[in-house]
């Protein structure tokens, strides 16, 4: 893992520590939280892929998960407190299908009382001095360490901790006594989003880890968490068309959505602070230093219903002022996330201009209501590529995480005929074959798919069909992720008495999925045909590093007749990539980059020494300094590209409320304001994607001599 994946570890696992706040009521189980938990532990005893009971063995590990979850780094609870908690580990089995969740909270309720302790501690060091003069290194991912025994190991390891934090302040050249205070800030935002976790959180935290004791992809979700979960699926929610972030107790604009209710009206501006929400004309009520999804959903709500905002304008010189602005909802869709195409004019080895559609899908999206379809929406793209003469299909599947299954077995049967997709296996073995039914194609020319280690899931069942039928060339890091199972969503409401809280619902994992050619994609993911370096290739960001994840195995082979299109080429495309590759000075400097990081991860910890860090933060500028400087001396022409989005291809109106990527980078851009830009990666290199117009630009020219063209 890199120090990056480790540093948001450890902020997920502390999203927890601030100022010294006077000690609060831990959360207790409200109504039904113990009905929760025995749906939710008969449900995954009864219908998970593995068949396994609730019983001894899965309840240490429950307890095991749960710790993990509060105390990633090992670094709140004391060696005594685990060792006390360990008379739960064989009886939260027991306990969670009597209907009793109470042990989740009395753990919850000492990390509550551990981590205000450990914030007195975090003020009393940033009293002392930081001279980093000493050779003294910290060992940052302490997931595997022991807890610490005593007092005094704490107070090291948290010296340790807050002057890790100081001197990257101080590196980003902020003067002593400013580093304390932003690092003081910063436990004062972590401590308060611990004390605003409430049952519903604490219960997600809780079963969820009874759910990963199973697999890394059984989750339970609170009924906030489900509602988030569809609009994810849906690309669209209802609201007043304002992107919100927490700072100091306020829910703070950040950006507004073209064309949504807060952009038609003019009156809500960024930087305002929201104070109050009301419902129609109902009162007020007080959103300050509240849960900012809690206030998000109060803001949220059916499409033309009105509701009240009362704000600090951002230009108030009393903080005191307060407006309120009346809103109507409406539906924003959430563009960012839908696919996207462009045309790009490509000159080959020869000088020739190839036409090449290149169509970016982060996710395998649809919804049944609104008619949302990721199949029709990359239909569409294509169409209108077709329709400029494409030579050839690029699909970018690099940041795809996944989605609906029958969205990716619809896509693929856009470059197919008629014919099996992917094979299912349920926990009683029993396989069944998912088809393509439809024997049109919508494409059939050459086609490249780009993946990366972060490709998951229903991706994989796309590329891996492809590939086995040899209908696409397959390119980018070594492998994808390797998640090939298939979870079931199971809302509780339904078993749950009338009018009581919904429940929210559990995401189980039901089936196994393989590819037609009978290999599975679980935990090995889908190898490259043409494979390019990579930095994530040394970090474990694979489904094999996640906990308790199923094996790998394979089926019998479905009946399917491979097309063939792209075989013969492979070997050519091959060399021709591996030798551009060696010459090419981006992928020189990705090797370096995978050198360094492969040594940071064997070294295991960084320097707290200021004059060894300044050293390599010298080095480090004047690499990418250089970098930059020789990138400009190339001066590589620019791409001519067309872009082209759903809304330019729609018949209907383009002026859609839209969470766009320029509102996402206005947010952005204020989020980041006072970040230090000098070492991040240009957002305009990509080798990958350049490498695979290259290989898509060969398998152009391959393609014509294999037709005789």
């Amino acid at each position: 893992m890199n120090t990056q994946l480790v540093l948001q570890r450890f902020a997920i696992a502390l999203a927890s520590l601030g100022m010294a706040w006077s000690a609060l009521a831990a959360p207790t189980p409200s109504t039904n939280s113990g009905q929760v938990g025995v749906l939710v532990g008969k449900i995954l005893s009864r219908e998970h892929y593995r068949q396994l009971p609730l019983n001894d063995a899965v309840s240490a590990q429950f307890l095991k998960l749960y710790l993990e979850s509060l105390d990633y780094n090992r670094m709140v609870f004391l060696q005594s407190d685990v060792d006390e908690f360990q008379k739960y580990a064989t009886i939260l089995d027991d306990e969670t299908l009597r209907g009793n969740v109470q042990p989740g909270f009395d753990i919850f309720a000492r990390y509550l009382q551990r981590v205000e302790q450990r914030m007195a501690l975090i003020q009393e060091l940033l009293k002392e001095d930081f001279t980093f003069e000493e050779e003294e290194n910290i060992v940052l991912d302490r997931h595997e360490a022991i807890w610490p025994a005593s007092d005094e190991e704490l107070r090291k390891l948290w010296r340790q901790r807050v002057g890790y934090e100081v001197l990257l302040e101080k590196l980003n050249g902020k003067k002593l006594a400013e580093a304390k205070a932003i690092v003081g800030r910063r436990y004062t935002r972590f401590l308060h989003s611990v004390h605003e976790e409430d049952a519903d959180s604490v219960m997600q935290r809780y079963l969820t880890s009874l759910a990963r004791a199973y697999d890394p992809h059984s989750d339970y979700m609170s009924q906030s968490e489900l509602e988030q979960f569809a609009i994810s699926m849906k690309l669209s929610l209802v609201g007043i068309g304002a992107v919100l972030s927490w700072e100091d107790g306020y829910a703070k604009v950040i950006a507004i959505v073209p064309g949504g209710p807060a952009d038609l009206d003019k009156r809500l501006k960024v930087n305002d602070r929201i104070t109050g929400v009301g419902q129609g004309d109902g009162p007020l009520v007080d959103v300050v230093d509240m849960k900012l999804n809690k206030a998000v959903e109060m803001i949220r709500g059916e499409k033309n219903t009105p509701v009240r905002i009362q704000v600090i304008p951002a230009g108030a010189t009393d903080p005191s002022t307060r407006a309120e602005i009346k809103l109507k909802r409406d539906e924003i869709k959430l563009t960012e996330s839908e696919a996207k195409a462009k045309l790009i004019e490509h000159k080959d080895a020869n000088g020739n201009t190839q036409r090449i559609g290149y169509i970016d899908l982060p996710s395998f999206y649809g919804d049944q209501q609104t008619g949302k379809s990721t199949t029709r929406d990359v239909a569409g793209l294509i169409g209108r590529l077709k329709s400029q003469k494409i030579d050839g299909l690029i699909l970018d599947l690099r940041r795809n995480g996944g989605g609906i299954l029958g969205e990716a077995i619809g896509l693929t049967g856009l470059f197919i005929k008629r014919g099996p997709v992917v094979q299912i296996k349920d926990s009683h073995g029993a396989i069944s074959v998912l088809p393509d039914d439809d024997a049109s194609v919508m494409y059939d020319g050459p086609m490249v798919v780009l993946v990366s280690h972060v490709s998951a899931s229903a991706s994989e069942i796309l590329a891996a069909a492809l590939q086995d039928y040899g209908r696409a060339v397959i390119v980018g890091e070594q492998s994808t992720f390797g998640k090939g199972t298939v979870q079931r969503v199971e809302e509780l409401e339904r078993f749950l008495p009338p009018n009581t809280p919904k429940g929210g619902a559990i995401k189980i994992t039901t089936q196994k999925f393989y590819r037609i050619s009978g290999g599975s994609t679980q935990y090995k993911g889908v190898l490259s045909d043409v494979q390019l370096p990579s930095e994530l290739d040394y970090a474990k960001y694979n489904e094999a590093s996640l906990k308790n994840a199923l094996s790998y195995d394979d089926v019998p082979q479905a009946a399917y007749v491979p097309v063939n299109a792209v075989a013969s080429s492979l070997p050519a495309l091959r060399k021709r990539s591996q030798e551009r590759i060696a010459k090419d000075p981006e992928y020189d400097y990705i090797r370096d980059d995978m050198a360094r990081m492969k040594a940071r991860l064997d070294e295991k910890s960084v320097s707290l020494n200021e004059v060894k860090r300044r050293q390599q933060q010298k080095a480090d500028k004047d690499r990418y300094a250089q970098r930059k400087r020789e990138r400009a001396e190339r001066k590589v022409p620019p791409l001519q590209v067309t872009e082209i989005t759903l809304q330019s291809i729609s018949q209907g109106s383009t002026n859609a409320p839209a969470l766009t990527r320029k509102v996402l980078d206005d947010a952005r851009a204020i989020l980041d304001e006072n970040s230090d830009d000098e070492t991040r990666k240009d957002p305009l290199v990509d080798p990958e994607f350049d490498e695979g117009l290259n290989v898509m630009s060969d398998l152009i020219e391959l393609s014509h001599k294999t037709s005789g063209d």
